[in-house]
């Protein structure tokens, strides 16, 4: 795999609080270490893991998110839109319904689903775009 483009920190942050801004929550950021860390999770991934792909490295990001919560509220959305974005700056994106969207961030969040079968969630459900 080529050298992936990268969630910027800002950018997260700044959907992070639009987000909360449309559905509620608590602004602003519990522990930046955590978030910071969160964020290099791919980039450790991709340079030490021989044959990691898209979802692997989406889910290592989103996974981070969820279970470190950086943020005062709103770290479930902010692992689920970094997925996404992630995804959607390298020609991806996931097709699935919102339930079942939600029903799988729920159980990353209560440690019912692992960091590997959040990434085989992702794959089952990511498809290439092309962007026209």
């Amino acid at each position: 795999m080529k050298n992936p483009r990268w969630v910027d920190r800002r950018a997260l942050f700044l959907l992070h609080e639009e987000s909360l801004v449309e559905h509620g929550g608590l602004a602003g950021m519990r522990d930046e270490g955590a978030f910071d860390s969160a964020l290099a999770r791919p980039l450790q991934v991709f340079s030490y893991e021989q044959g990691c792909d898209i979802a692997r490295l989406a889910a290592a990001c989103g996974f981070g998110l969820i279970r470190n919560h950086p943020f005062n509220d709103g770290n479930k959305r902010a692992g689920f839109l970094a997925i996404l974005l992630f995804l959607d700056l390298n020609g991806y994106e996931l097709e699935l319904e919102q339930v079942e969207a939600v029903q799988t961030i729920l159980k990353v969040a209560a440690g019912e689903t692992s960091e590997s079968e959040l990434a085989n969630w992702i794959r089952a459900h990511t498809r290439r775009f092309n962007r026209g």
